[in-house]
């Protein structure tokens, strides 16, 4: 089994010495430095996009700068907004849905590193997958850890450190993460249908 085999597997991983992932990195490397180097109303930048990631949405922004581990485990839906500064860690998949709203300095991290400092300098980790669903908004300075899905509709307030997953529907804030209350029909700024 190669390590690119055991990290899609989910299992302990040569992160830092295999020299396939490394590779890989350094294509992506390229792409997001072509990407953040291009002029922001240059059409040629979806086609970067598309070229980078795994899969992107239509009428879709990304805001520089962005950065990505490998790119192809990247999906990102219809309608999603990116902010500056925004980093993928992309060992797994990382699923963003449909109108996704996020905010400045996004930081989603799938890789788990061992807490014995011998394994750790080995260059072992574990990657885990993160899910955001569609229509949340997820606010500046946000931070999503392994493993974790946030359901549709959810917000998640600025500052967060998201550490396990939040179900639909809710407003969530703090660090760790918290849900504090579903959205209702009273949190409306306009009356509804």
């Amino acid at each position: 089994m190669t390590e690119k085999d055991k990290r899609d597997a989910g299992l302990w991983y040569d992160a830092n010495f295999d020299e396939v992932l490394l590779a890989e990195r350094a294509v992506a490397d390229e792409a997001c430095h072509r990407l953040n180097a291009m002029e922001p109303g240059d059409p040629a930048r979806y086609d970067v996009l598309r070229g980078l990631l795994g899969a992107v949405g239509r009428d879709v922004v990304i805001l520089e700068p962005f950065f990505v581990d490998y790119g192809y485990n990247v999906r990102i839906g219809d309608g999603t907004f990116i902010n500056h500064g925004a980093y993928l860690m992309d060992g797994a998949p990382i699923t963003i849905g449909d109108h996704v709203f996020i905010g400045p300095n996004f930081g989603a991290y799938v890789a788990q590193h061992p807490l014995v400092a011998e394994e750790r300098n080995r260059g072992l980790e574990r990657a885990l997958p993160i899910t955001v669903g569609d229509d949340v908004w997820i606010g500046g300075d946000v931070k999503v850890m392994p493993g974790v899905t946030i359901g549709s509709g959810s917000v998640i307030g600025a500052g967060s450190v998201v550490t396990r997953d939040v179900p639909s529907g809710v407003v969530a804030l703090g660090s760790p993460c918290r849900v504090m209350r579903p959205i209702t029909a009273a949190d409306r700024v306009t009356p509804g249908p």
